[in-house]
């Protein structure tokens, strides 16, 4: 019975059910009203097929004791969570059996109802849509412990909210590094088009074109995610030695996460020091000569950025994190965790088979995610022979969303930095009036390197345990400590706060003593417009990082050390409360997600008009759940009122009143001591 249950929890109820690229799609018809879904989160392995152990096999998956490899013995791809193919099974976190998680197809203005169950034993859970605004409803945000509790193992949760804005998102777990065990999945709410009454009750979205999903992910499979995070705060080693990190050509560390492999819609393979691999099966994405498709690119990774590029297919970017931008056709994009990009791919190349490469930004190293391009009337079964992109002198390669502002100079790579793009309409944001821009400097780093947690303005984000948004008897805590402040790090829930109506200004920085990291910041409840990016000074040969951004003034440090950089503001004090120069404020990119480069800052803006208490963080998973996290306290007069009979968490401390002794007890029962 239990077994049924959990079965039909896993189909949600009044949708269509498709698969493609190994992954299972899910589509709410266009035209209903409300759409309805089931996720089930629970523990899982790789490899594992019936209880019995599963092996690759030349790209396909047979019994671990199988004598005759046929396709009659063979086992299929879609029923075992493959990852990279290692032999030994890895623990994972599910969404419904799979990893990703089933792709959730919706209209604009939908009502989503979104039901969680956690069926794990121990662990609780929590499930964030990312990039979804949530206005009215900041309490299905999916934050534990700001503005829910955390789902307790065996509970449902259900979240209910308008799908706004349209364009790719993704949902992922929110508690602890749950996310790159395997918690996540597409979140597509397609424009509404108009086209009359429905017909069908299975009528879908219509959309422009062909489309594919595809997530590039890190993997390692020896540690999960949970180890990682430990291995992070205590201390990285491995076969009795330190970890040693990684870093790009301009000088950038990545955090403790080894890379054994690249998975593309959950699958990879992992290849050995000398070049060879394990010949795991391998994503594919079907197309027909001659037409054309959209991509959406997505990376729920922990750590790494992927350059994402199609063998001799170029990638017309026409939006990022669901926001429409004036086309630009590049090679590749640079992806990091958090982000999206929809791109448009023509098949207009022989009929073939191609690779899709998903390569990291780490030098002295070949780390790579890998899928194919095929397509129809090419061969089945065979992998591409075709090469990756050669930049050269007279066709230089054009790569977007760098976090850098230039390759060295042998690359012949051209950087387009994302602030460089243009939003598909003109949007001017003003103050109303008598106000002018409010201004909030946030700086995400190590202050002290590995000595000090990640934090943000020196402040180790620490949940309370209650839920503010609830709006109990228990205010918000607040970071005036003595142990806060500059040049120091201390642990609380640090927020800043405006209000309704307020222009908002944020300088994200990544400076000081803590910089070294790349750091991509996502916002809940808003997205912004990115209006400026001030980078570092680099070497005009190498591209190695020489020296910070001038522009910001972080104060003195102490005891000959750089500054911790918690109270920065601008050098040149005529740029104060939103009179900085060189922004742009009608055709800037908006985003949700935007990478601020080691050494430099970005300028934001977005309109306070979405009461609620949203979380700001780097979108690393090592890094926001070490502490690089903050409040935004939007509007708190006005923020929504929860739903009837919400939950709401706390502590729990024993009353004074204790049970009667009893006295009824039987003499018998009580031992006798013997004089």
């Amino acid at each position: 019975m239990y077994l049924l249950l959990v079965i039909l929890l896993c189909v949600p109820w009044l949708v269509s059910v498709g698969q493609v690229s190994g992954m299972q799609e899910v589509w709410c018809p266009s035209d209903d009203h409300e759409c309805s879904f089931d996720l089930v989160v629970d523990y899982g392995l790789t490899l594992m097929w019936r209880s019995k152990l599963a092996k690759v096999i030349d790209g396909h998956l047979y019994l671990f004791d199988v004598t005759n490899t046929s396709q009659e013995t063979e086992i299929p791809l879609d029923d075992v969570i493959t990852a990279d193919g290692y032999d030994e099974p890895r623990f994972v976190m599910t969404f419904n059996g799979t990893i990703p998680g089933p792709a959730l197809h919706v209209t604009s203005g939908q009502v989503v109802r979104l039901r969680v169950h956690n069926n794990m034993m121990h662990e609780t859970t929590s499930v964030h849509i990312h990039g979804q605004y949530q206005r009215g409803t900041p309490f299905s945000d999916g934050v534990p412990y700001v503005t829910q509790c955390p789902i307790l193992p065996g509970q449902i949760f259900e979240q209910v909210f308008v799908a706004d804005p349209q364009g790719s998102f993704f949902y992922h777990s929110h508690s602890g590094p749950q996310m790159t065990n395997g918690l996540y999945g597409a979140f597509i709410v397609h424009p509404r088009v108009s086209q009359g009454s429905a017909t069908s009750a299975t009528q879908l979205p219509a959309v422009e074109m062909d489309e594919h999903i595809l997530m590039v992910q890190d993997w390692n499979h020896d540690w999960d995610s949970n180890l990682m995070t430990a291995k992070m705060r205590f201390g990285i080693f491995s076969g009795g030695q330190k970890y040693k990190s990684t870093m790009t050509h301009a000088g950038v560390r990545y955090s403790g996460f080894p890379f054994h492999s690249g998975l593309i819609n959950g699958r990879g393979r992992f290849y050995s020091v000398d070049g060879n691999h394990n010949n795991a099966p391998l994503s594919a994405f079907n197309v027909t000569s001659g037409k054309k498709y959209r991509f959406r690119l997505f990376n729920p990774s922990d750590i790494y950025p992927f350059r994402v590029s199609v063998d001799s297919h170029r990638l017309l970017v026409t939006s990022t994190d669901g926001n429409d931008v004036i086309p630009v056709s590049v090679q590749s994009i640079i992806i990091h965790p958090g982000e999206r990009f929809d791109v448009i791919i023509e098949a207009s190349q022989p009929v073939s088979n191609y690779w899709i490469r998903g390569v990291t930004l780490e030098i002295n190293v070949n780390h790579t995610a890998e899928a194919i391009l095929h397509y129809q009337g090419a061969p089945e079964g065979f992998e591409p022979t075709t090469t990756d992109w050669a930049c050269s002198p007279d066709e230089p390669c054009r790569v977007l969303n760098c976090p850098f502002m230039f390759y060295p100079s042998g690359a012949h790579t051209m950087c387009l930095n994302v602030d460089k793009m243009q939003a598909a309409e003109a949007r001017l944001l003003q103050p109303e009036k008598d106000r002018g821009v409010v201004e909030f400097f946030l700086n995400f780093g190590f202050p002290g390197h590995h000595e000090t947690p990640s934090s943000v303005n020196g402040r180790a984000f620490v949940s309370q345990v209650v839920n503010p948004l609830a709006k109990s008897n228990h205010p918000l805590k607040t970071c005036d400590r003595e142990d806060c402040g500059n040049n120091k790090v201390c642990h609380c829930p640090y927020h800043v706060t405006y209000s309704q109506g307020d222009l908002v200004q944020l300088v994200l920085l990544n400076m000081g003593q803590g910089s070294g990291w790349d750091h991509p910041v996502h916002m809940h409840g808003h997205s912004f417009q990115v209006v400026k990016m001030g980078y570092p000074t680099y070497n005009s040969s190498t591209g190695q990082f020489v020296a910070e951004n001038p522009d910001i003034d972080c104060g003195p440090g102490t005891q000959g050390m750089p500054s911790f950089c918690n109270s920065a503001r601008w050098a040149n004090t005529s740029w104060e409360s939103g009179a900085v120069p060189g922004v742009e404020l009608e055709r800037a990119p908006i985003k949700d997600t935007v990478v601020v480069p080691s050494g430099g800052y970005v300028v934001i803006r977005f309109k306070a008009d979405n009461p609620g208490l949203w979380l700001i963080h780097c979108h690393l998973e090592l890094h926001m759940t070490d502490g690089m996290v903050a409040l935004l306290n939007e509007s708190y007069s006005q923020w929504p009122s929860p739903p009837e009979n919400f939950p709401t968490c706390g502590h729990y401390f024993g009353t004074n009143v204790l049970p009667k002794p009893q006295h009824h007890l039987s003499n018998t029962l009580i031992p006798q001591v013997a004089e």
